[in-house]
């Protein structure tokens, strides 16, 4: 019997085998949405327990953030709905500036779980098939792919999940990564965080918090301006690089 796999590249088995992370990942959201586990991820939810959820933090005032930093780990690495939510909660329950803290945390710390999981899982393999367009892309993001993810974090339209996927899969190293992560969501954070925190008289109030003001141009404009300074940054590296 003779070998058909070429000599360095994995076989079929293994390839099979480095799936399990992302196996692991949906494997876990179809058994959260099967429990019906997103119905305590949503606005109405954190309405019905906040009561309960202050009164918890009340009582364990260091163990309380460490746990929901846990929790907010967990939800952006099963790419679970209810970011938002988490960081709402997060301003709500401990401030808008420890909320703030915990949230970015919590959130960065997420993203780089679901990036290793799809960079181990289909990386590679993407890379052995990959045409030359695709190799100039990741190319691309060796060198200049902190700028062009930040551009991506600062703008709140981006889906949190294809942010935290397309670098992976395009072969971004974890630390520009990781950097871009954290400094990236540290704006539209701190709002979510600051309208949590008010969020205690809105619920007496029987309203709900109004997240359409991330979009006022207010706040999205200098968001847009910081994008584009860093897509400003990426084309000066390259240009250096050129001459």
């Amino acid at each position: 019997m003779t070998d058909d796999t070429p000599h360095g590249a994995p076989g079929r088995h293994e390839a099979w085998l480095r799936l399990w992370p992302l196996g692991l990942i949906l494997g876990v959201l179809a058994l959260a949405y099967a429990l019906g586990l997103q119905r305590y991820l949503s606005f109405d939810a954190l309405a019905q327990h906040r009561s309960a959820l202050a009164a918890q933090v009340a009582a364990h005032p260091v163990l309380a953030p460490l746990l929901f930093g846990l929790a907010y780990v967990a939800v952006v690495a099963f790419s679970l709905p209810g970011g938002a939510v988490m960081t709402l909660a997060a301003g709500f329950l401990f401030g808008p500036w420890l909320g703030a803290v915990v949230a970015v945390v919590g959130a960065t710390l997420g993203a780089c779980a679901l990036f290793l999981a799809a960079r181990y899982a289909l990386a590679e393999t993407l890379a052995r098939k990959a045409g030359p367009r695709l190799a100039a892309v990741r190319e691309a993001l060796r060198r200049e792919g902190f700028w062009y993810l930040l551009s991506l974090r600062l703008l709140p339209v981006v889906p949190f999940w294809f942010a935290n996927l397309a670098p992976a899969l395009a072969g971004m190293p974890l630390g520009p990564y990781a950097l871009a992560t954290l400094l990236g969501i540290i704006p539209a954070t701190v709002v979510f965080a600051g309208i949590g925190a008010g969020l205690g008289q809105v619920l007496e109030a029987g309203g709900r918090p109004d997240l359409s003001v991330i979009l006022s141009p207010g706040i999205l404009l200098p968001l847009l301006g910081l994008a584009g300074l860093s897509l400003v940054g990426a084309w000066w590296r390259r240009r250096r690089a050129a001459d």
